[in-house]
């Protein structure tokens, strides 16, 4: 079980390192010369496709959890 939990937090933490840009957005983004706003937009874009795994993951855990004090 430890090493399941384990495995599991390393993928969410190597999650937030990947780019999450589409092309087009990169190649504008980059074209200009302050960054930031090429950063901001990746963040935002990895914080909203990471919200639906934690809730789905939160649910399934307590499933999990109640079937399992039941039996």
């Amino acid at each position: 079980m430890l090493k399941r939990f384990s495995l599991t937090v390393l993928f969410l933490l190597l999650s937030f390192a990947m780019q999450a840009q589409c092309a087009m957005c990169r190649a504008v983004l980059e074209s200009e010369t302050d960054n930031s706003m090429a950063e901001g937009v990746n963040n935002g874009i990895v914080y909203l496709a990471a919200i639906p795994y934690l809730l789905m993951g939160g649910l399934i855990y307590f499933i999990y959890r109640s079937r399992r004090k039941s039996s």
